[in-house]
């Protein structure tokens, strides 16, 4: 063959393409996913497989996602979290809990992380604006969002004296979202009763005690343990006719009144450009701590009327969503 067709037959067949491209073609990039939740339904995986589609990975050509699920209980997260870092995926994205036992287990990759509560208390990340380690991601904590519930409750409730708080005491960030709440509590001429949850039969003891309390609404704190308990506090509110909130969509969904903080899907639909970033070669530790940067008001009107409450006109007009 002359020297001119060789040539040619090279370029044509990809021999002379430069090698960052076809290095770029061959990559498979595997990232690991574990969560806390059950596989069906789960309303945060698809937000990020649509954001890491955008920024042009497509499963089955160069990337490879392996998913972890926990359903529902923490107990079984360990061993999960175990393999998947003993398959050296290229990142790891964690959601709620699940963070602590990819840590436990050891984990040397990036790991990408939605968590509810305080990084820094946590001990996942040196600081936000410097995380330092191989761990980044979102914080959904908004301290500032705490008054705003408080004010949503009164407004909704004018004759409320004395208000709930359920929360998990081990949360980190918790201790800094009461004293948000008792802050805004007092500005708005509301007394608090603290009830700290460690676990199932504790939230049934807290709730017991709700009513003899005096307490006229309950404010769960949003962590992904919470959420798991968001029906049966619902049926305890159907039943007392004292209404909950919480800060995250799920809870309203499950059954309760109303709901005001972060999109969740928006935050973990933005934890594809941490990945993104991360296989691009930049280091985690470099990797700003985001917090959230939209927030939602959603209402469930079937629980407003089995509860008998007539909402303002002023606070529906402002509902992101509601829930009929």
């Amino acid at each position: 063959m002359k020297p001119r067709r060789k040539f040619l037959f090279a370029l044509a067949t990809g021999v002379l393409l430069p090698q960052w491209v076809t290095a770029q073609q061959a990559t498979v990039y595997r990232v690991g996913w574990i969560s806390i939740d059950r596989g069906v339904g789960s309303p945060f995986l698809d937000p990020l497989r649509g954001g890491l589609r955008d920024l042009g990975y497509v499963e089955g050509r160069n990337l490879t996602l392996e998913a972890r699920w926990g359903d529902g209980s923490r107990e079984g997260l360990e061993p999960l979290a175990a393999e998947l870092v003993r398959s050296k995926p290229h990142v790891i994205v964690t959601q709620g809990p699940a963070v602590f036992y990819v840590r436990k287990a050891g984990a040397a990759m990036p790991v990408v992380f939605g968590f509810s509560g305080d990084p820094v208390e946590a001990g996942l990340v040196e600081s936000l604006a410097r995380p330092g380690r191989n761990f980044t991601g979102m914080s959904f904590l908004s301290l500032e969002l705490v008054g705003k519930r408080m004010e949503l409750l009164k407004e909704m409730m004018p004759g409320l004296k004395r208000v709930a708080i359920i929360a998990r005491p081990e949360h980190p960030g918790e201790q800094g979202e009461l004293r948000a709440s008792e802050a805004a509590a007092k500005a708005l001429g509301l007394a608090i009763a603290y009830f700290p949850v460690k676990s199932e039969q504790e939230l049934d003891d807290a709730l017991a005690a709700v009513p003899k309390s005096r307490s006229g609404a309950i404010v769960a704190f949003p962590d992904a343990i919470m959420m798991r308990y968001s029906k049966r506090i619902a049926a305890f509110s159907a039943k007392n006719r004292i209404p909950a909130i919480s800060g995250w969509a799920q809870f309203a969904e499950g059954g309760n009144v109303m709901t005001y903080g972060p999109v969740l899907r928006d935050g973990y639909r933005r934890l594809a450009y941490y990945v993104d970033r991360i296989l691009k070669g930049t280091r985690p530790a470099d990797l700003p701590v985001e917090l959230p940067k939209t927030v939602e008001l959603v209402i469930n009107l079937k629980a407003v009327k089995a509860l008998g409450i007539s909402i303002p006109q002023s606070v529906l007009i402002r509902a992101d969503r509601m829930i009929e």
